[in-house]
């Protein structure tokens, strides 16, 4: 019988039972990939994290990532939750106040992070994510209306449905009010009609400008039926994305240099959450994005496997 260790996180949060949870396994090796996925159907929360030894050099861990249903090339909160345990364990070295640099390995390549201190305490993990790609735009607001069972008056018609990627593809529509954004009701019939069978449309994202917090400039609300995830409290590989549709279409005012924008999001689940996202912009193109916050461990435990 083999014991494995593992850490519970939530994740783009300051306080317990918030933002997102997250499983990381310290130690995956000689497991399969079957065998991790089963866990992750287990433990059944968004995702789950088995860390292996680099395959390089100067790397400082490969992270396997996977939800209940499939395993991920990429992946924000998982990302974000294992810099901050790394840093909070003692696994890395970091600098005791300031930023400390590292990279891990994930499907996707290599993802560069930073880690913030103040006086030896974690208070911020940043991943730098690829510079987003629209990949298609969606012309159908009435189908995607419906989606949310929402009127087709609640979606910004003056604005794109487009489907944007940093390494996982999603559709963001754009909703008029923070009101609207509250009636959504995702409905899995039109979705397993008219969405499940292109992975351009599989992974929705709902989003408005009108906010809860004063200091939030987008409020967020994303889906994802073909991961096993019905709603997701925060959802970090969209947040570079997201940041990348508001600027590009105007939504917030930007011009060179850089920009941080903070989404809410999980607040209809009772799990609020907090992300952090930063573009600089020279000569008019993004040139870099970072997606970023706070995690806090809140319990530890093992797992028995024949």
């Amino acid at each position: 019988m083999r014991m494995l260790n593992y850490n519970l996180l939530d994740v783009f949060t300051t306080t317990l039972f918030g933002g997102n949870q997250l499983a990381v396994f310290s130690n995956g090796e000689g497991l399969t990939s079957e065998q991790m996925q089963m866990i992750a159907k287990e433990l059944n929360l968004s995702e789950t994290v088995f860390l292996f030894p680099p395959t390089t050099e100067r790397r400082h861990f490969k992270l396997k990532i996977f939800t209940p249903a499939m395993e991920l090339p990429f992946a924000g909160h998982p990302t974000i939750g294992t810099a901050f345990l790394l840093g909070e364990k003692k696994m890395t070295p970091y600098s005791h106040d300031g930023l400390t640099a590292l990279t891990v390995e994930e499907n996707i390549g290599l993802v560069p992070l930073h880690l913030y201190a103040e006086n030896g305490e974690i208070t911020k993990a940043e991943m730098i994510q690829p510079i987003p790609e629209v990949t298609d735009q969606m012309l159908d607001y009435k189908a995607c209306a419906t989606l949310l069972s929402l009127d087709e008056q609640d979606l910004d018609t003056e604005l794109p449905i487009q489907t944007i990627s940093a390494g996982i593809p999603f559709l963001f529509i754009p909703i008029k009010s923070l009101e609207a954004m509250k009636k959504i009701q995702f409905r899995m019939d039109v979705w397993q009609k008219l969405f499940s069978n292109d992975e351009n449309k599989r992974h929705i994202f709902a989003f408005s400008v009108e906010t809860e917090q004063e200091d939030a400039h987008v409020h967020s609300r994303m889906f994802a039926p073909a991961m096993g995830i019905s709603e997701d409290p925060a959802t970090g590989s969209a947040s570079g994305p997201l940041g990348f549709y508001l600027v590009e279409n105007k939504l917030i005012e930007h011009h060179d240099g850089l920009i941080t924008i903070i989404s809410e999001q999980g607040i209809e689940m009772g799990r609020p959450s907090r992300i952090e996202i930063t573009l600089e912009r020279i000569e008019g193109k993004i040139s870099k994005v970072l997606v970023g916050g706070s995690a806090v461990i809140i319990g530890e435990g093992s797992l028995r496997l024949p």
